[in-house]
C-alpha cells in the first residue's frame, strides 16, 4: 500500500510544478521566419547537390566553397564589399556612437561606434525569390 500512495503522489507533485514558457515564446517567434516543415540547406547537403549537378567530387566542391569564402572575407576587409553575381554583396559598414536606452530600467547608455558587416540582396535575387 506505501508503494502505491508514492507512485500516485510523484505525478501530482511534478504536475504542481509551472513550466517556464519563455523557450515556447522564443521559438514561436521565429517560426514564421521558415517555411513549415522545411530547413535551409546545410554546407554538406549544397555540396552534395553541387557535386551531382556539376559532376565533381565533393571534395573539390567543398575546396571551392572554402576557396570562395575566404576570397570574399578578404575582399570585404580590404576592400570594403565583395559581389558576388546574381545573388548579392557582402558590404562593410561603419556604424556611428548612439545614445541607447537599457529596456529594462530604462536608462540611457552610450552604445559605442562599431563596424558591421551586411549583405545587400541583389535586384536579381530578389526578383527570382519575391
Amino acid at each position: 500500500m506505501a508503494i502505491s500512495k508514492a507512485k500516485a503522489t510523484t505525478p501530482a507533485k511534478t504536475a504542481a510544478k509551472p513550466q517556464p514558457k519563455a523557450p515556447i515564446k522564443a521559438a514561436a517567434a521565429k517560426a514564421p521566419a521558415k517555411a513549415a516543415g522545411k530547413k535551409p540547406l546545410t554546407k554538406t547537403e549544397l555540396v552534395t547537390e553541387l557535386a551531382a549537378t556539376i559532376s565533381m567530387p565533393k571534395k573539390e566542391v567543398m575546396t571551392f566553397l572554402d576557396i570562395l569564402v575566404a576570397i570574399a572575407y578578404r575582399e570585404v576587409k580590404k576592400v570594403g564589399e565583395f559581389a558576388l553575381p546574381g545573388i548579392g554583396k557582402l558590404v562593410k559598414q561603419k556604424r556611428l556612437a548612439r545614445i541607447g536606452r537599457n529596456p529594462k530600467t530604462g536608462e540611457k547608455i552610450k552604445i559605442a561606434a562599431k563596424t558591421v558587416v551586411k549583405m545587400r540582396v541583389s535586384k536579381t535575387a530578389k526578383d527570382a525569390v519575391l
